[in-house]
């Protein structure tokens, strides 16, 4: 009898590993999206004037100490405490279905302070109160714990089209081509 038990077990460890790997594409993707307009965001707040001193701050054989200065925004301690926050601002998104293609993708309906207070037309979004928010925001946070150096290495190097390098390359979250296609 204790042979069937053993095998039992290892089928049901074989049957839920191939359950536990599916993700919401939508959610998913949509949460790596908003993570990096979010950031995008927040960086392009901070004055690009202000810097930090990174590096060691060892003495050279001569006496001198070298100082590295770096733009505070692309600093690696300022994206990680921008990175502890950004998760709370998935509250300000929610589902929204593109009224020609049905395609569905969270984006952000709240405005910010600089968009001049230009609300998107609220008819295609789909509110499902807190816990379409909810679990935008656990997503976000997956996403952030697994991904936290990447993301950091992408923004420290100021690359170009960041959510699609994070999204789609690293991250593996948008690869349908209906978001290799979309506003990545």
């Amino acid at each position: 009898m204790a042979p069937w038990i053993g095998l039992i077990l290892m089928a049901i460890a074989i049957f839920s590993k191939g359950a536990e790997g599916r993700r919401d594409e939508v959610l998913y993707c949509s949460a790596c999206v908003a993570i990096a307009d979010e950031l995008s965001y927040s960086i392009s707040q901070i004055d690009p004037k202000k810097t930090v001193n990174v590096g060691g701050f060892r003495l050279n054989p001569d006496g001198s100490m070298t100082e590295k200065t770096v733009p505070l925004a692309r600093s690696e301690t300022h994206l990680s405490e921008l990175l502890d926050g950004v998760c709370n601002n998935m509250s300000d998104y929610a589902l929204y279905e593109d009224p020609d293609t049905k395609e569905q993708s969270y984006k952000r309906f709240a405005p910010r302070s600089s968009d001049g207070g230009n609300f998107p037309d609220f008819k295609n979004f789909k509110f499902a109160g807190p816990e379409g928010s909810d679990s935008l925001k656990f997503a976000c946070e997956t996403i952030v714990e697994e991904l936290e150096e990447d993301i950091i290495s992408l923004f420290t190097r100021e690359e170009q089209h960041v959510a699609l390098k994070l999204c789609s390359e690293v991250s593996g979250h948008c690869k349908s081509s209906v978001f290799q296609h979309g506003e990545l």
